[in-house]
């Protein structure tokens, strides 16, 4: 049950790095190293384990010298592994090549996917966490048998091999038995001890007496004497590996955990008392610590990263970020900060992005520099005035910019790139002096930082800690020549192979550099255009409009005008570029491009951008206005065709087009007014310029309504108008003003043209047939085409369609998109009124149609829409519930008093029953105020006003049997029955108490004896679960917000219960101790009225079974997220206002305890575990708590985690070739 009770933290970690990798474009080149000069490893999903062994051996220069000592006579050449003759050691090969590029190749990290692959790693391996102990171990094995018969074959033992010896020494002959041990690692206790000295101490100094009951067989004596049992340390390599025990299994609680206490090691260490022999020099023993591989998060997952120390000096240390921030000095810097620009956000943000040496900042990391810059938040300093720094981020777009897809915002005079960008400020804070001697990294996967030699004393103890150490002989001194020199003993092969590498990077960086920062320009050169309407046109419809052009966006505009100079030859006088953008009018020209020295990229120009090539004043004579605010506008001139009609069919306005008008696409400027379009369209002050209604397309009956511009309105421009490309404009000279083909009212103008599209097609359907009947082809011949206008009563399309079928009664239905039948629709109205679009089908259908004053009524019959009875009728519009449910009866030949309507909502799920007192069905509140409503017929007798029909259910204890035995074994729960007793119909006013009573008068309840309501118990369900107790013998049912449908079952009790509202009905299942099974229930009634704190809680169930309050952890099952949420011992939350303690309180936040939660109880120091169940929880039919796993044992209360199905545990290997 408590799998996760006392997991760690950490568990279900990912297994690469909090912050994951981003992955690249295809063609993007791997970015350089960074500022400290190291190359990190990749995570292949799972292997940051491998690539935390992989940089310690590679920070171990011995070991690296060693393996770049092997040629390629001895290991081979990997280009010949795959012939079958050929003996390629491909595990060492493929290491150094990773070496290789790791110590030069110029990329922030290298991959692992060739050195796994010589492994035999899939990708399932790949994404599996191992233990590194264990791949140092395996690892190792794997170098010496790929390295038979090599001159390496013995490097891995010269470096790492030591030998221990075991003693027992006899106390009464004298005699001592040795027994010698090889190792390559040193694996030592973390339980119980303070650090790796007294752990040393405990192994090779202590002796272990045999005594008493433990005696020591003597071989000399051959007899049991007293001994004593010693180790020490025989051979010391020349680097000592140290393995931590920190993962242990606790064999109570039959499961694995993490120990993270403080367990401390020192730098340098002396190891002269834990040797056989210390007659040597103290530079014999004498160690310093190098590396250490930490792991973060639990004992079932976590994370690897390494600190080294860099012996040969080959990263750039710097001091960590957090020291370059200004710490002592930063309250005198906040006041030297003068008040007026600190009260400018514009200026300050703009000093912060500018002090950063890439000229840009990480978005999310934007406040805090705000805050170390002044002293105080956006929120408090400018959000009020200025509103979130998001929004005043882009407001100021013309300061700001977001790059690198809105993670980071820079100056937008800034260019991206470092070609162009200036040089650092000199008032950046001085760093902090560079240590002497050699320095700390943190190799975090991809990520290199500098650190400091105290942050390894970090790792000492906690969720992340020191899990391996590697220390040196301090003998052990580097060359001269070994110094900052990362190629040193690196063979030429490799060396060309990185220099190789580097050089198809640089190239990749710098195609990817130029194709980045490119831009397509389109050249449009003035002698090519014409100032027509207000836009610039192409002079020549086969001569090609603009040129196109591609450069570098870092170049500056004075570079771009000097190409086009050299492009354009016969150019002649000044040179103005303007950016232009096409529209419909045509080209139009906007802001001009003065500035020679700033960057294509600072001036906005981007990709597709149009420039316009001119003198800057005119284009062929004609004057050129420039910007917004003179945008062209296309508009449509329609003017009447004085009975001439156009051929083009649809040439009319719109989709009531037709013959009689026609159409004219013109275009003006932005500024002028009505009235000057009125002169340039040649017409006098007589006439009227009007605009299309707008929404007027969708009437029908070939009428289009137009509204008269007002004289006032020829003084405005078409920008104030609110005109737009493709807006009509009817243009009505006097002597078409008394057309009949016009018609004004007010400052209306209604246009009725003829048109010989104007019809509807009406399809004949004798009967709803399913498609794929028989007849169907010939039902579609059924058709007939009937001229048609929006002032054609629909009955006139009936009688035209009543050719079709003669004798029959018909009606006109319309059809929707999925090809249902709609209701029918009303002869007496026009085409117009009815909403029937022309040009549209219409069904003739057998019935009637309904008439102005009555409605179309669909219903089925049954508690579903999908039952097979279904009808249609039609009722007047004030007939009542009760005439409509009659006549949907007799429709459906259906008898009996027992039915009743209700209502289907638009997702066809039943609503409430329509009662017989609603007469008018107009009123809003039945909804029959609509054409066409779906209601269904259901048989049953609904409630009356203000009464409750509520299901009852009787809750029944099950009988153990054999099923129900092994049920509780698994779960500790109990089995239940819930059975089905009636229905009660009661008063919302009614008593929980008048509740009880009648239940008890039900048939089925007749048997249950009971001396009063007292002792029965409410449960009400919901989903077929018990969610909740009614509590209050005298609350209302109103009060207790339940409704009619509400099911709810009755528990039997032994003794009465008048459960109050904060009186918490606890279930306690203790587990037996040493089984997987739970003794039976006990019920337990915790008053949290006084003290809803879980210290009550605790106090209520120690004095039930005689246990200490302290010694009891609680947490509550959260089954959503299957995770348990502990209530800590002492917690406690003080106010900050009155600054007085306030106690936890389990009935509110955030633990809001109600009816049917789970508490899970242990308790510490004792094989004994406990199930609370609040007011009791099970399914219909099965064992309650049936989600909950059981989890016996005892532990420290510790933080929980998700419930997750762990993988079984598969062993590390690597596969080697035979090489003997």
């Amino acid at each position: 049950m408590f799998g996760s009770l006392f997991e760690e933290q950490g568990e279900g970690y990912s297994l690469a790095p909090s912050g994951g990798r981003v992955v690249k474009g295809e063609g993007e080149p791997p970015p350089p190293r960074g500022r400290v000069n190291l190359s990190g490893i990749k995570n292949q999903g799972g292997t940051c384990y491998l690539n935390s062994l992989l940089q310690t051996l590679l920070f171990t220069p011995e070991f690296r010298e060693e393996l770049f000592s092997l040629g390629p006579k001895e290991l081979g050449c990997l280009e010949d592994k795959d012939k079958p003759e050929a003996k390629v050691r491909v595990i060492p090969l493929e290491l150094q090549r990773l070496f290789a590029r790791l110590l030069l190749v110029d990329q922030q990290s290298a991959s692992t996917a060739d050195l796994t692959d010589s492994f035999g790693w899939n990708n399932s391996e790949e994404s599996r966490q191992h233990d590194v102990q264990e791949l140092n171990r395996i690892l190792f094995s794997a170098l010496e048998h790929s390295l038979v018969d090599t001159s390496g074959s013995a490097f891995i033992q010269r470096l790492y091999h030591g030998t221990t010896v075991n003693s027992i020494h006899c106390k009464e002959c004298g005699n001592i038995s040795q027994r010698q041990e090889d190792y390559l690692d040193l694996t030592v206790c973390v339980r119980g001890v303070c650090g790796l000295e007294r752990a040393l101490w405990d192994m090779f100094v202590e002796e272990e007496m045999f005594e008493g009951s433990n005696l020591y067989l003597c071989g000399q004596c051959d007899q049991l004497v007293t001994a004593a049992k010693s180790a020490k340390l025989r051979k010391l390599p020349p680097f000592l590996t140290v393995s931590l025990l920190r993962f242990n299994f606790d064999f109570a609680r039959c499961e694995r955990y993490k120990e993270t206490g403080r367990y401390t090691f020192p730098l340098t260490i002396n190891l002269r008392p834990f040797c056989e022999q210390t007659e040597d020099e103290d530079s014999e023993y004498s160690y310093e610590l190098f590396s250490v591989i930490i792991h973060k998060g639990g004992c079932y997952g976590g994370h690897y990263h390494v600190y080294i120390k860099d012996m040969d000096h080959l990263g750039l240390w710097e001091p960590p970020e957090k020291d370059t921030k200004p710490k002592v000095q930063k309250k005198e810097e906040v006041r030297a900060y003068t008040e007026p620009e600190k009260d400018d956000p514009l200026s300050v943000l703009s000093s912060i992005i500018t002090q950063e040496e890439s000229r840009s900042v990480l978005l999310d990391q934007l406040g805090q520099r705000l805050m170390d810059k002044i002293g105080s938040s956006w929120s408090k300093k400018y959000r009020k005035l200025h509103g979130p720094i998001g929004k005043f981020l882009q407001n100021h777009s013309d300061v700001f910019v977001l790059v690198n897809n809105g993670t980071q915002v820079a100056l937008k005079a800034n260019p991206p790139s470092p070609e162009t960008q200036p040089s650092r400020p000199e008032t950046e804070p001085k760093t902090a002096p560079e240590p002497q001697g050699s320095h700390w990294f943190d190799l975090n996967d991809s990520t290199v930082t500098s650190i400091h030699e105290r942050d390894v004393e970090k790792m000492y103890q906690g969720k992340e800690s020191a899990y391996m150490l590697f220390y040196r002989k301090t003998l052990l001194r580097r060359p001269s020549g070994a110094l900052r020199n990362p190629g040193y003993q690196v063979p030429p092969h490799l060396l060309q192979m990185a220099e190789e590498e580097n050089r198809r990077l640089q190239q990749r960086r710098e195609e990817f550099e130029a194709s980045n920062n490119s831009v397509e320009l389109r050249l449009h050169l003035a002698p090519h255009y014409r100032l027509e309407n207000g836009a610039l046109k192409s002079i020549s419809i086969e001569q090609k409009e603009a040129t196109n052009l591609t450069l570098d966006r870092r170049r500056t505009v004075g570079d771009l005008r000097m190409i086009i100079y050299q492009k354009q030859d016969l150019w002649e006088g000044d040179m103005a570029l303007t950016v232009a953008r096409s529209l419909p009018a045509g080209l139009h020209l906007y802001n001009t491009l003065t500035d020679d020295e700033v960057s294509l990229y600072s001036a906005g120009i981007l990709t597709g951008t149009d420039l316009f090539v001119w003198n800057g004043r005119e284009v062929c004579g004609a004057t050129v206005q420039t910007g917004g605010e003179w945008e062209p506008v296309l508009l449509t001139v329609v003017r009447p065709s004085l009975g001439e009609e156009e051929e083009e069919e649809g040439g009319g306005v719109g989709e009531e087009g037709g013959s009689g008008l026609t159409k004219e696409s013109r275009g003006f400027a932005g500024r002028v007014t009505l009235g000057e379009v009125r002169e340039a369209l040649g017409e006098t002050q007589e006439s009227l310029l009007c605009q299309e209604k707008r929404g007027g397309e969708g009437e029908g009956g070939g009428a289009s309504g137009w509204r008269v511009f007002p004289p006032g309105d020829m003084q405005r421009t078409l920008k104030e108008l609110a005109l737009k490309d493709g807006d009509a404009l009817l243009v009505l000279e006097p002597q078409t003003q008394d057309s009949s083909m016009f018609s004004m009212s007010g400052d209306m103008v209604t246009v009725t043209t003829p048109s010989d599209c104007r019809w509807l097609q009406v399809e004949y359907r004798p009967e709803r047939r399913k498609r794929g009947g028989e007849g169907e082809e010939e039902e579609e011949r059924m058709r007939a085409k009937v001229p048609a206008s929006g002032n054609m009563i629909c009955v006139c399309c009936l009688f035209t369609g009543v050719c079709i079928c003669p004798g029959v009664a018909c009606c006109l239905r319309q059809v929707d998109r999925t090809g249902k039948l709609l209701p029918p629709v009303c002869e007496e109205l026009s085409v117009r009124d009815a909403g029937v679009r022309l040009m549209t089908s219409l069904s003739l259908c057998p019935g009637t149609a309904p008439k102005d004053t009555q409605l179309f009524l669909y219903f089925s019959v049954g508690t579903a829409p999908s039952s097979d009875l279904e009808g249609e009728i039609i009722v007047e519009r004030f007939s009542t519930v009760k005439q409509c449910l009659k006549k949907m009866l007799e429709s459906a030949r259906l008898e009996g008093d027992g039915w009743h309507l209700r209502r289907l909502d638009w997702c066809e799920e039943v609503g409430e029953a329509l009662m017989d007192e609603v007469g008018n069905q107009n009123d809003k509140t039945v909804c029959l105020d609509a054409d066409w409503l779906i209601q269904g017929v259901i048989h049953d007798n609904p409630p009356g006003n203000g009464f409750l029909k509520l299901s009852v259910w009787l809750y029944v204890d099950m009988k153990p049997s054999s099923l129900v035995k092994m049920c509780v074994c698994l779960v500790g729960g109990a089995m239940v029955e819930l059975r089905t007793v009636g229905q009660v119909e009661i008063s919302e006013e009614a008593t929980l108490e008048e509740l009880k009573t009648q239940v008890l008068t039900l048939p089925a309840l007749q048997y249950v004896c009971v001396p009063s309501p007292a002792f029965l118990r409410v449960w009400q369900l919901e989903g077929q679960r018990l969610t909740r107790i009614l509590r209050g013998q005298q609350h209302t049912l109103r009060k207790l917000k339940l409704s009619s449908g509400v099911e709810f079952c009755v528990q039997q009790l032994l003794r009465e219960e008048d459960l109050g509202p904060k009186e918490v009905l606890l279930r306690v299942q203790m587990g037996v101790p040493g089984e997987r099974g739970y003794y039976p229930p006990e019920e337990l009634v915790w008053d949290a009225s006084r003290d809803p704190s879980p210290r009550s809680l605790r106090s209520a169930l120690a004095s039930t079974y005689g246990l200490s309050p302290d010694s009891l952890l609680l947490a509550k099952h959260q089954p959503h997220t299957h995770t348990w949420e502990t209530f800590s011992n002492w917690s406690q939350q003080v106010s900050k206002r009155k600054k007085k303690k306030k106690a936890e309180s389990l009935l509110g936040a955030p633990f809001h305890l109600k009816d049917g939660d789970i508490i899970g109880v242990k308790v510490t120091n004792a094989p004994l575990w406990l199930i609370v169940l609040v007011a009791f929880q099970p399914a219909l039919g099965q064992c309650a708590g049936a989600e909950v796993e059981t989890n016996r044992g005892v532990g420290p209360a510790k933080k929980m985690g998700p419930i997750k199905a762990r993988k079984p545990e598969v062993a590390l290997s690597i596969n080697v070739g035979v090489f003997r």
